[in-house]
């Protein structure tokens, strides 16, 4: 095959009207306010936010055509404000609109990002950038003001099975013009490796073609040749990213939220794309104190000895470790007393600041802190019944009568709770 004109499947199909263009219907359903923008060809700066393979590089390519626009584009990757200046410089000698299209605009500086302001609000030039990140995060505010940020979802299977269909099927710009042998499995297979990303399913098929291609041009995609197709893939993840936040997110609400299975999903889904086990065990730790806490104070040793189970196996085998805590953590009673409580007597050395400690609890090392009567009235609990001195009091003056900790109606924390009450007179002496 020549390479002279060769052009990537993905780029042959790359659809030329909306008509033709799948996915995104949230935002380019009849009525939708980005459809109405295209139909109408008025165009503003905008910034379209979403992961690889969604139409990000399409989408500002059919709204520069709908309103006749001059398309530029530029990566952030490659580009810098010289290139910017000379895009400006060409747009006010162009008598219409110029649309540039910046892709991955978040790898510009603040200093970059600023260049476009002025050509942005007089109108030289829309903006529309392309980011896989939260812009929220990459953006600087003054720019992102600018900008209407919409937000590009992954393709689901069916939308992936139509972008198929048509490589499939299309005799000019796609495979139609060869016999595909491509079974049911097969597809599901090639959807699922692709993971929301038409642009990774289509090179996935051109792959599959020159794999499976005979000497009559007939083409036989078989299973045992999927690991060549799609080779080493991924999930959707990034390390400090988005899909890292999300994924962590998640994993730490479904074992607060009690649910062994996503809490077993998320963990899976996390280290298969490539996250940090250590990171993870971690997480784990934090989770024993936040979100069991003393309903069961065993969550805490799982989830230390976890941490160091994977320390001396390492991967895979440690990560059964990290599996087995997940679950324990998962299943344990809940209690975020601790958690809450820490945060409350927090919030009080921050608004009080430093109080002095009452002269009971002072230190009496020396003559002169005897002198000064530091530690007198102080009553050593252990001579005491229940190892409880009823009546003494332990925060500064200001503070007595606060509460920060409050067991909950959970696990240890049920006989935490009564004992506290107990001790506090708020129980009958014979009470458990």
């Amino acid at each position: 095959m020549s390479t002279k004109n060769y052009q990537p499947l993905a780029e042959s199909l790359r659809p030329q009207g909306l008509a033709e263009f799948v996915g995104q219907s949230h935002l380019l359903a009849p009525g939708r306010a980005l459809r109405e923008c295209v139909e109408a060809g008025r165009l503003h700066s905008m910034i379209l936010w979403g992961p690889p393979g969604t139409g990000k590089t399409t989408l500002a390519r059919l709204m520069a055509g709908s309103c006749g626009a001059r398309f530029q584009m530029l990566s952030a990757v490659t580009s810098g404000v010289k290139d910017v200046r000379a895009v400006v410089s060409e747009a006010k000698d162009h008598d219409g609109e110029t649309v540039l299209f910046l892709d991955e605009v978040h790898r510009f500086n603040k200093a970059q990002q600023d260049a476009f302001l002025p050509h942005v609000e007089d109108g030289t030039l829309i903006l529309v950038g392309a980011t896989t990140e939260n812009p929220a995060f990459e953006l600087n505010n003054a720019l992102l003001s600018r900008l209407r940020v919409y937000v590009l979802k992954p393709l689901v299977d069916i939308e992936l099975r139509r972008v198929l269909d048509r490589a499939l099927t299309d005799k000019e710009k796609g495979v139609g013009r060869m016999r595909v042998e491509l079974n049911d499995s097969m597809v599901s297979a090639l959807i699922r490796a692709a993971d929301g990303d038409a642009r990774r399913l289509l090179n996935f098929l051109e792959v599959a073609v020159q794999l499976g291609i005979d000497d009559d041009g007939n083409v036989r995609i078989t299973e045992d040749m999927l690991p060549d197709i799609t080779g080493a893939t991924t999930r959707r993840f990034d390390r400090g990213g988005d899909y890292f936040y999300d994924q962590i997110s998640a994993l730490h609400k479904s074992i607060r939220g009690t649910d062994p299975d996503a809490s077993l999903y998320w963990l899976v889904r996390m280290l298969e794309a490539g996250c940090d086990p250590r990171y993870i065990a971690r997480r784990l730790i934090r989770v024993a104190s936040e979100d069991v806490g003393n309903a069961d104070p065993r969550a805490l040793t799982l989830a230390l000895n976890s941490a160091e189970a994977y320390e001396r196996l390492g991967t895979p085998e440690g990560e059964l470790a990290l599996a087995q805590a997940t679950v324990y953590l998962a299943c344990a009673p809940k209690s975020n007393a601790v958690y809450k409580g820490f945060n409350a007597a927090s919030a009080d050395t921050t608004d009080f600041g430093t109080l002095d400690v009452p002269v009971h609890l002072r230190n009496a090392p020396t003559k002169l802190a005897q002198q000064l009567e530091h530690g007198k009235g102080y009553r050593y609990a252990h001579d005491e019944p229940d190892q409880y001195s009823q009546g003494q009091t332990y925060l500064p003056e200001e503070l007595l009568g606060r509460t920060y900790y409050e067991p909950v109606d959970s696990g240890l924390e049920i006989r935490i709770r009564e004992k506290l009450a107990r001790l506090k007179g708020k129980l009958d002496v014979g009470s458990t």
